[in-house]
């Protein structure tokens, strides 16, 4: 799928991840799509030092979407650490484990697809 992509994202030197030298453990690669149009897709690699802007050892992208538009993201991009994205605005997020976050994350998806 984009396990390749998300391998390269992973090994720049930019300090956005891991080094080229590092191993990383790709703990989940899923993406669904339904026939109302909208798509989930989930990455999360285990990483041997945090993402800047994290304090833990994963690096993840899980998203929920419909027609083009992110309706539900969760991540921990480079310098801006873990936060999640909500109908278009974003808040900080706590991180405690990869269970918790996909907990996390379909609780908030199941909100909006009941709508």
């Amino acid at each position: 799928m984009r396990a390749t992509w998300a391998l390269a994202y992973l090994t720049t030197d930019r300090g956005d991840g891991i080094y080229a030298n590092m191993k990383a453990k790709l703990v989940r690669s899923e993406k669904n799509d339904f026939p109302d149009g909208s798509i989930i897709e989930m990455v999360i690699w285990e990483v041997p030092r945090p993402v800047v802007g994290s304090n833990h050892f994963y690096k993840y992208r899980l998203f929920f979407g419909r027609d083009g538009r992110r309706i539900v993201g969760f991540d921990n991009e480079r310098g801006k650490g873990d936060h999640c994205h909500l109908d278009g605005v974003e808040y900080p997020y706590v991180f405690t484990t990869a269970e918790k976050l996909m907990e996390d994350f379909f609780a908030e998806v199941r909100k909006r697809r009941l709508k």
